[in-house]
């Protein structure tokens, strides 16, 4: 086997690796090609436009290519290879069903007219119902493409509302938790609002005196994860709700963690204005790489004269159309919408996928889902609350956040842990978040995972932990065994290698 030296910060020293897949570059040779179409030249683009000078594209054969690309896919961690234990991204498998059915929408045009489009409504309408149901609200927009577009989306709503209500000027002012995702206080001043944080009381809920001390007149909103990014289900979300509303506040609901609810509580029963659903998170399609995603925003009937337009509507003859005004049934809601967030539908297929998801589930399949979940990481938690600190130790919901402070003593650090879990075949869970837990790894096991598969992942955090007591030298040498070894991420970060050049 041909092999590359690879420089190995840690160990100070090249240390031999398996040959990595050569770059397209270094594969082409001059004269090489696949089947292509040559354009004539007397192609209509204007002389303006056409090039004069060659691509300088790498010349190579259709097998080359074919070849390279799934090399480098084989190199990939998959959640169709692996368990992806990420805390706070429910990265579960995504059924192959779900796949094949938004296919069948994969040719439809996202200008195509709604009288061509009838099928593509109906799917849609019917989500909104079934979102709006799940999430006990009453009005949804499948517009957002994310969480945090949705966030971005519902901070908007509260200004429209508080304009409204003539208090645009007096509201300027969001509250998050200490624990918030950070795309949170993000959203809040993409909208102009400053950002009160509030801390977290000794059993990680929100401290409620320090809530009630930050609110106040010119409050807007609370934005408030529930179960929040530690795993925990809030004690007293009620009353955090009704503190907010007491001083003319809105609560709106992150609804990252919404996996596991499904049939066992809705935020809008627990006092929330309106709560957002990564469907591809709690409804499949595992998110990465920065998409696909749809964050649908579901809404409390004052709020829905502000959702993103154009709305999707049901006529009595079972026919459906976009409406944008809707002067002839509500007059008060003319110019009250925030706009277009995203045209249309948004990432329909992702959208397609949450649908397929619950109709192939039903009702009882969803809850069994939330519980499935919320016994996996219980599960783990008990096998691993021995050997790793816990940050707040109670029963979690779908995922649980420990703490690598007694390994951090040992030498070993949270990213060490992480490292390691990649030579047992593990993708490592979520490191250093939430903040506010030093040495965090955050692990959420989804309710996809079997029980054998659970009880391999705690063996390997379980080798993990007794190595750093034994031998921490060798944690900090992993990976040994992935195709690169460990890299100066500092180094990586201020002087990145962003063009390849060609060997002189």
């Amino acid at each position: 086997m041909t092999v590359r030296t690879q420089a190995v910060p840690d160990l100070g020293a090249k240390t031999p690796l398996p040959a990595l897949e050569p770059l397209l570059f270094e594969l082409a040779r001059p004269g090489r090609h696949g089947r292509h179409v040559r354009s004539p030249e007397t192609a209509d683009i204007p002389a303006a436009f056409r090039r004069t000078t060659p691509l300088g594209l790498p010349e190579l054969t259709e097998p080359q290519v074919v070849r390279h690309y799934t090399h480098l896919a084989q190199l990939n961690y998959a959640v169709d290879t692996g368990m992806y234990p990420l805390g706070s991204c429910t990265m579960k498998y995504n059924p192959k069903v779900n796949d094949r059915v938004a296919g069948l929408f994969a040719d439809i045009h996202p200008r195509q007219s709604y009288r061509t489009t009838q099928g593509v409504l109906a799917l849609a309408y019917e989500l909104e119902q079934l979102l709006a149901k799940i999430s006990g609200m009453d009005f949804v927009s499948l517009q957002p493409q994310a969480g945090a577009q949705s966030e971005l989306t519902a901070l908007l709503v509260f200004k429209a509302y508080h304009a409204k209500r003539g208090e645009a000027g007096q509201r300027r002012r969001i509250i998050v938790p200490d624990s918030a995702h950070g795309t949170n206080p993000a959203s809040a001043a993409m909208c102009g609002y400053r950002v009160t944080t509030v801390k977290s009381d000794a059993r990680g809920n929100v401290d409620l005196d320090a809530l009630k001390a930050a609110l106040g007149p010119d409050v807007a909103g609370f934005m408030l994860t529930n179960p929040n990014t530690i795993g925990l289900f809030e004690e007293r979300v009620r009353e955090v709700c009704a503190a907010v509303h007491d001083v003319g506040g809105l609560v709106y609901g992150d609804g990252a963690n919404m996996n596991a609810l499904l049939g066992i509580a809705r935020p809008g029963d627990l006092g929330f204005d309106c709560v957002h659903i990564n469907v591809h998170k709690t409804f499949s399609t595992p998110h990465g790489a920065g998409g696909p995603g749809a964050g649908p925003l579901c809404v409390k009937a004052p709020l829905r004269p502000f959702l993103p337009k154009p709305w999707i509507v049901r006529e009595a003859d079972g026919s459906y159309h976009y409406d944008t005004a809707r002067e002839d049934r509500e007059p008060d809601a003319v110019g009250e919408s925030i706009g277009t967030i995203k045209q249309r539908l948004g990432n329909f297929g992702v959208l397609v996928r949450a649908y397929t998801y619950m109709r192939t589930l039903g009702e009882e399949g969803l809850v069994e889902t939330a519980r499935d979940a919320i016994l996996a990481a219980n599960y783990l938690l008990a096998l691993l609350r021995e050997a790793y600190d816990v940050a707040y130790d109670r029963s979690c919901m779908h995922e649980f956040v420990l703490s690598a402070r007694r390994q951090k003593q040992q030498g070993v650090s949270a990213l060490d842990v992480a490292k390691a879990l990649i030579d047992e075949g593990f993708h490592p869970p979520t490191v250093y978040f939430p903040l506010i837990v030093p040495e965090a790894l955050m692990i959420e096991p989804t309710e996809t995972e079997t029980k054998e598969t659970l009880d391999a992942f705690a063996a390997a955090m379980l080798r993990i932990a007794e190595r750093a007591r034994t031998d921490p030298a060798s944690v900090h040498d992993a990976p040994t065994k992935a195709p690169l070894r460990r890299l100066d991420e500092v180094a990586a970060a201020r002087k990145p290698v962003l063009r390849w050049k060609r060997p002189s």
